[in-house]
Parts: structure tokens; sequence; C-alpha cells
């Protein structure tokens, strides 16, 4: 894939973006977290808050990160943008509006895998990066568009309910569409992201229809 900036120029748009947004790195954490907590002991609207917490995972991206600072060095930031603002907006219709998605970990293979997928995002892939030499702030903190969807189709493997398919289909685009930038990029722990997204989408579609 050939791409019009150079990976100095995309570590360094990471850069600007946690020296801009600190502490907010680890409010988005701990949003997660509370996701995390609110599927596992669930109480009145847990449902609703865990889309909302995802709608806004994917909103902060589309907004913050893709069109205020991405766009400095890729015009399709511009698309890449509004898909993830279409998808945090799906999130808050589908989950916070009209109550589709339901969240309950569950000790099946799917909330297995499902929880693979959560701990990569969160845990395994700064370590990774860290290993791979992408050290704060040149580095994906968790709130930045791979780790994120990682973590959501994580998320979506917990759910309880049938997912409506159109949830799933911006988080697997951008999951071929990052593997691509990943492999040019030499970001290795992005590799995650296609198997996440390949994979998750694959066995939400499995377990659906059973």
């Amino acid at each position: 894939m050939s791409l019009p900036f150079s990976v100095g120029q995309f570590l360094g748009i990471f850069e600007k973006y946690n020296l801009a947004v600190w502490p907010m790195q680890i409010v988005l954490v701990l949003m997660a977290v509370l996701a995390l907590i609110l599927s596992l002991k669930k109480i009145s609207y847990s449902d609703k808050t865990i889309s909302i917490i995802l709608g806004f995972f994917w909103l902060w991206i589309g907004i913050v990160y893709h069109l205020a600072y991405f766009t400095a060095i890729n015009t399709a930031a511009y698309l890449f943008g509004a898909l993830f603002i279409i998808q945090g907006l799906i999130f808050l219709f589908a989950g916070g509006i009209q109550s589709k998605l339901s969240f309950k970990f569950q000790s099946t293979f799917y909330g297995i895998v499902g929880s693979l997928f959560i701990v990569y995002a969160l845990i395994i892939y700064p370590i990774l990066g860290y290993s791979f030499g992408h050290a704060y702030p040149r580095n994906p903190t968790f709130g930045l568009p791979c780790p994120t969807t990682i973590f959501t189709f994580g998320l979506l493997l917990w759910t309880d309910k049938i997912v409506l398919k159109y949830v799933l289909v911006i988080p697997l685009i951008w999951s071929i569409i990052g593997f691509g930038a990943a492999l040019s990029l030499g970001v290795k722990e992005d590799f995650g992201l296609l198997i996440a997204g390949v994979l998750g989408f694959v066995l939400i579609f499995i377990r659906d229809r059973r």
C-alpha cells in the first residue's frame, strides 16, 4: 500500500495528539474498564451506558484524532473521520436509544475470544508497541483507531443479543484499512487488528445465526 506520508510523520501525529490530549488517555482507559465492569455485573442502564461509551470512543477518534490531527498528513482522514463519526452515532442510536445491544460476559467460546481481544487491546497492544520501539508519546495509545477497534470487537463478542449487522460494517472496514497501513508502516502491534476484525465479524455472524 502506497501512503502519502512517511513513518516519521505518522508517529509524529501520535506525538502531537498524545501531548495535546493528556491525560485523556487515562480517562479513555477508565471508561473502557467501566464498560467491562458493567458487562460483568449488570445493573439498570448497563447496556445503554456501554453503548454510549463505545459511541463516545468512535466519535472521539473521528473528531479529535482523524479530523483535528490526521488530516494534516493524509486527506483520506476526512473520510476516515466521517466513518468513525457515523459508527459512533450508530452505537448511540442502536444501543443508547433503541436498546438493541445487550452486553454480558459468558464463559462461552465467543466470550473467551472476546476477552482475548480486550486483553490484547488494553494490555498486550501497548506492551508490544513498546517492544517494537513505539514508546510514548510516539505510539498509538488506547482511544486511537486500531486498539479501540480491537476492543470494540471484543465487547461485541460479549453481546447476548443478536447484533444488527450494520453495527459491524465500519469496524470491519477499518480493520482491513488499518492492517494494510500497518504492513506499510511496520506498526506490528496493529497486525492483531485484522484478526480481531475478520475473526470477530465471522464469529458474531455464526453465533447469531445459531
